[in-house]
């Protein structure tokens, strides 16, 4: 039997509605501060959303902001951020041996809406068309726009993988790094979802949009009066590469990826299956060497959504149910939902649960779904733990897209 090369994790990068850096994010998902607040959009008006305030002046300039998308100063301010925080000088890398991966939800509706909107203010004359358009809204865009930044030269695409395409940018790096195919992935997932009126359009004719007098309050995942989906932008790459590299380097490492699982429920274009979603986390289970009984965090997709939630919570019930020390949360109470970028993001924040114990908490559930209830709920105040050694990330999407991926605590 091949032995598979260990993949570890040395930098993250990210903006989030509630922070621009690991550090910053952490502290408020302990704090229990929210990043959700008022927000209104063309065609559909006052709303909630997650917004992130990243400063992309501070890797871009203003030219290139105008031609790119908004997806793409994501998708930089997150791959430099990665590769600083890995103490990587890229300078001295073949830049041929670099891939990019981000996973989306979906490209270019933002970049069309926005044209067509502008269009219709000239009686449709076309000749106001962009010709930026194309390049805008191809689905490797912000892939591709991280290569122009960095003046990289390696394998640059997306995943589709609706709202698990986090954990399915994640996988597809460590896979690529054991193929041997790149020497460094900057893999994770990627949002501009909130500039696009469709989305919150779609979601509101489906009985799916949060709402709520205080925004901070709109996403309660497991709370009985949960009443939708808050959408929110925001971003999050890992640097990932093999361990015999990481080490070579005298890199620090933040985790090692364990294991991974992507399958399909093949019933709903939209309504999530418990068995779907257990068979998933079952396979990461499998892919990992482990037992439910190995996992100290289970961090949970739940939109917020009654039927969603429900349905998770039986999954999640029917793989950790018997397990005493498995702990669980949900971090899109803090953020919303950020759609392509979430399963990366909700990964990202309970990553420093290996150095500090701490597993930070669902917020917002004043009265507990009975349907929602679930062995070790962290909710309201933060847990401290004896150790954290082993992170179970799932995340879902329509289509009935199922990914979960794992991480541990690295060890020699």
């Amino acid at each position: 039997m091949v032995e598979l090369a260990r993949i570890v994790i040395t930098g993250v990068g990210l903006t989030s509605p509630n922070g621009n850096s690991l550090v910053d994010y952490r502290q408020n998902l302990l704090a229990g501060v929210s990043g959700v607040q008022d927000y209104e959009i063309r065609h559909v008006g006052k709303t909630l959303a997650g917004i992130c305030d990243f400063d992309p002046l501070r890797y871009q300039k203003r030219k290139e902001m105008r031609r790119g998308t908004r997806a793409g100063s994501i998708a930089i301010w997150c791959a430099n951020q990665a590769i600083e925080n890995a103490g990587i000088d890229i300078e001295r890398l073949d830049s041929q041996r670099i891939g990019v991966y981000p996973g989306v939800t979906e490209h270019g509706n933002v970049e069309t809406e926005n044209q067509v909107h502008e269009v219709s203010q000239y009686d449709f004359d076309l000749s106001f068309w962009s010709h930026h358009h194309n390049p805008r809204t191809v689905a490797n865009n912000p892939a591709g726009e991280v290569t122009l930044n960095l003046g990289l030269h390696g394998p640059a695409y997306t995943l589709g993988g609706a709202c698990a395409a986090g954990n399915l940018g994640l996988w597809h790096g460590a896979q690529m790094l054991r193929l041997g195919e790149v020497d460094l992935a900057l893999a994770g997932g990627i949002s501009e979802s909130i500039h696009t009126f469709g989305i919150f359009a779609s979601f509101a004719a489906q009985g799916a949009l949060a709402k709520n007098d205080s925004p901070q309050l709109a996403s309660r995942p497991f709370d009985r009066d949960r009443n939708g989906i808050v959408v929110s932008e925001g971003g999050c790459l890992f640097a990932l590469e093999r361990l015999e590299d990481a080490r070579a380097r005298g890199a620090h490492i933040i985790a090692e990826v364990a294991g991974g699982f992507v399958n399909s429920d093949g019933v709903d274009h939209v309504l999530p299956q418990s068995d779907g979603q257990n068979a998933c986390m079952r396979g990461a289970l499998q892919s990992a060497g482990m037992q439910a009984e190995d996992i100290h965090l289970v961090s949970t997709h739940a939109t917020s959504t009654p039927s969603g939630d429900a349905v998770e919570c039986a999954a999640v019930r029917g793989v950790f149910g018997d397990s005493r020390q498995t702990y669980i949360n949900n971090t899109k109470s803090y953020i919303g939902h950020c759609m392509g970028a979430a399963a990366a993001l909700e990964l990202a924040g309970n990553i420093p649960s290996f150095e500090d114990g701490i597993v930070h908490p669902t917020i917002n559930v004043d009265n507990l779904d009975p349907e929602c209830e679930m062995r070790n709920l962290v909710l309201g105040q933060p847990k401290q733990l004896s150790t954290v050694d082993t992170i179970l990330n799932s995340s879902f999407g329509m289509l009935g897209i199922n990914s979960a991926v794992i991480l541990k605590r690295f060890s020699a």
